[in-house]
């Protein structure tokens, strides 16, 4: 498949900024990224990397890859550059795992790769992970206006539970707060069992397709 889930490591920080901050007005900064993986025991966080991706790739990515790497990044962390071998994670994704609930903190896809179910493969690799952990519960927050976002994690089992008032910091929009069913239930295990199958194949089916079309093109 193109796509690989792995976990995030520190050497990973520099491309996730980068990632972030072409996916949020208002992004977190290395220094917190670093906390997370070194010091917060309850922090999960993975990568998405696209594995055929030879940068650049993309004028995004060209765009990237000319620009000198921002100094109050180097200061966080050994390597001095975003290196050639992080340069193909394309998303990222976290979750805290709290008692019996695995609460989503950020999802982040670049811009070059929405659409293409890469989004919905982090959060459905952040509910195994939630598997893992012996969570019972998925919660996150979402911007009353991403219907896009709220559609998929509806997909999910997810459903409003409450209103965070003024949440996100940059335009002060709302949030709805959203959570599973119980995910040790039978039902829903049957649920994202079968949801994960159907994302597994169509990505199969995408990569094969695109495959054969490049062969074709040779």
């Amino acid at each position: 498949m193109r796509y690989s889930v792995d976990t995030m490591t520190m050497n990973d920080v520099p491309r996730v900024v980068e990632i972030e901050r072409l996916a949020y007005t208002t992004p977190w900064p290395p220094s917190a990224y670093r906390r997370e993986i070194q010091e917060n025991r309850m922090a999960r966080y993975i990568v998405v990397r696209d594995v055929w991706l030879k940068p650049p790739a993309t004028p995004a990515l060209q765009e990237e890859m000319k620009r000198p790497f921002p100094l109050s990044l180097l200061l966080t962390r050994p390597s001095s550059h975003t290196s050639p071998e992080t340069m193909n994670i394309i998303a990222f994704a976290g979750l805290w795992h709290m008692i019996n609930e695995a609460h989503i903190t950020t999802i982040a896809t670049h811009p070059d790769y929405r659409g293409l179910g890469v989004g919905e493969l982090m959060l459905s690799s952040l509910i195994g992970i939630a598997y893992t952990a012996q969570a019972r519960f998925v919660t996150l927050e979402v911007r009353v206006s991403n219907t896009v976002a709220q559609n998929l994690y509806r997909k999910y089992g997810f459903a409003q539970t409450g209103v965070r008032r003024r949440y996100y910091s940059d335009n002060h929009e709302d949030a709805y707060v959203m959570s599973t069913q119980d995910i040790t239930h039978e039902d829903y295990r049957a649920r994202y069992a079968e949801l994960r199958e159907r994302l597994i194949q169509r990505l199969e089916a995408e990569s094969a397709a695109t495959t054969s079309e490049a062969s074709d093109g040779a």
